[in-house]
């Protein structure tokens, strides 16, 4: 039974491998079938594509050969038309050659007539040399002298006398327009001129009141001294005390707190600082409210905080009991007036006002600070940010510089017509002429002088020497000592300028 069954089993495996055999070989009969199929369709699809790619070679090959074809017609074309210009231009060339040859014809032709005319003028003219020389008994290069240098003297006769002639309407136009200028000027401006006084003395009520005033001990007196910086003088003037600062703040400061002193009655040191502090307070905000005011009437913006101060200070300064501030207003008024006159621009106008206005600025410090107040006010000015050309115009107006602009000509001019006008200032006529003649009698008093000229109202001495007896070394030695005498010999304000003047002048007359 065993080996029946392994009989079986056996049998059942031949079998199986029998069929796996057949089954195989059928299915790779039917993948043979099927890749030859795909082969075939595949040769197909090579041949359609190509067809296809052989006739868009045959099309772009057809494109390239028109578009060559187009461009070689375009390009002949081009040719042609170069061959045709070039002809054209090469036709006007020939034209152009042919008329220059007939303009050099006719030019050659020209000269030949020229020299031909040159050549019987040069025979006419050694002709009439020889017939001049005949008559005048001259050779030609004298003659020809003779008539160059009548010629020259004629020409430089002429020419002078046309110098001579502009030079004098200049000078008499010039005047006529400046007194026009200063006329019209001063027209327009009419202010109110009144002769200040520097306060210096206090009225008392009663002769009691100087001993209230010294206090015990003299300690009300050295307590308002020291509180204001000022002295007072209590003398035997009657009913009188005398206050003596050279600073005209800390004199108003004074005046103001001894008035408010006699009128409370009550002093004593502790009061009186009390005083002098309110006063002080007092004075500052009108020190301020006049710079301001000052400044706002000649249209100066962005002025700095101390150039306020020092304006308002004018207010309590006087210059021959002229109010420097009232002055310093006049004067921009004026210098506004006449730049206007002159036909000025506007940064011109401005300038020349803001100059005039603070012209006299370095009379606020001048008690403090040495040397001229122009020269003080200019550096000052400077410092602050002013512009330039108002430093120098205010330095320039009494001639501590040599004025170089329109400006400073103006500001000095309105500062003399200022100062001049009737009333304005406190000194007398006579001490004024007493001053000037004494300048020039210290001046001609030097050997070798020959005149001398006060000038600029006494701040200016200007002496002319011999030159034959005077030379430079010896001038600015007279200089020297002409300074030295007027400074122990005269009392004046501010500063005199001395200048020697040593000159040689050449002088023909024609008859």
């Amino acid at each position: 039974m065993w080996l029946w069954v392994l009989l079986g089993l056996v049998a059942a495996v031949v079998a199986g491998a029998t069929g796996a055999i057949f089954f195989v070989r059928a299915r790779g009969q039917a993948d043979l079938q099927k890749n030859q199929v795909s082969a075939v369709r595949a040769l197909s699809d090579a041949e359609t594509s190509a067809k296809e790619i052989v006739l868009g070679a045959k099309e772009e090959a057809h494109r390239i050969r028109t578009s060559a074809e187009n461009e070689a017609r375009q390009r002949q074309s081009d040719v042609l038309e170069l061959e045709r210009r070039a002809q054209q231009s090469e036709e006007a060339l020939l034209r152009r050659l042919e008329e220059l040859d007939r303009r050099q014809q006719v030019l050659k032709e020209a000269e030949d007539a020229q020299a031909a005319f040159g050549a019987e003028l040069d025979s006419r003219r050694t002709a009439l040399g020889v017939e001049l020389h005949r008559v005048a008994g001259l050779t030609p290069e004298r003659a020809r002298e003779y008539v160059l240098e009548t010629l020259e003297r004629e020409l430089s006769q002429e020419v002078a006398s046309r110098i001579r002639e502009a030079e004098v309407y200049a000078r008499q136009a010039a005047e006529a327009k400046a007194r026009e200028i200063v006329v019209t000027a001063i027209q327009r401006y009419s202010a109110e001129q009144t002769t200040e006084s520097t306060v210096a003395a206090i009225h008392l009520p009663s002769e009691e009141m100087k001993g209230r005033i010294i206090g015990r001990e003299g300690r009300n007196i050295r307590a308002l001294e020291l509180a204001t910086g000022v002295d007072l003088i209590i003398d035997d003037t009657p009913e009188t005390v005398m206050i003596s600062a050279f600073d005209p703040v800390r004199r108003e400061i004074a005046h103001q707190a001894l008035n408010q002193l006699l009128t409370d009655g009550r002093i004593h040191p502790t009061r009186i600082e009390e005083v002098v502090a309110r006063s002080k307070s007092l004075v500052q905000a009108q020190i301020k409210e006049e710079g301001e005011r000052a400044l706002y009437e000649a249209d100066i913006q962005g002025a700095h905080p101390e150039l306020v101060r020092l304006m308002g200070c004018l207010h309590f300064r006087t210059s021959y009991g002229q109010n420097v501030l009232s002055h310093s207003k006049e004067v921009a008024a004026l210098c506004g007036i006449m730049a206007a006159e002159l036909g000025c621009t506007p940064d011109q106008r401005a300038t020349a006002m803001e100059a005039g206005l603070l012209h006299d600025i370095g009379k606020a410090v001048d008690h403090e600070v040495e040397g001229p107040h122009a020269v003080i006010g200019g550096e000052m000015l400077l410092r602050l940010g002013r512009p330039r050309d108002v430093v120098h115009a205010v330095k320039a107006h009494h001639y501590d510089e040599e004025p170089a602009t329109l400006e400073a000509m103006l500001v000095i001019a309105a500062d003399a017509i200022s100062a001049a006008r009737p009333g304005a200032r406190r000194e007398t006529l006579s001490n004024y002429i007493k001053r000037l003649e004494k300048l020039e009698t210290i001046a001609n008093s030097f050997p070798g002088v020959e005149r001398s000229y006060a000038v600029q109202a006494g701040r200016e001495i200007r002496i002319i020497v011999r030159p034959q007896d005077i030379d430079d070394c010896t001038a600015q030695v007279m200089a020297r000592d002409i300074v030295k005498r007027i400074e122990g010999e005269l009392t004046y304000p501010g500063q005199i300028k001395v200048t020697v003047i040593r000159e040689t002048r050449v002088i023909e007359y024609a008859k």
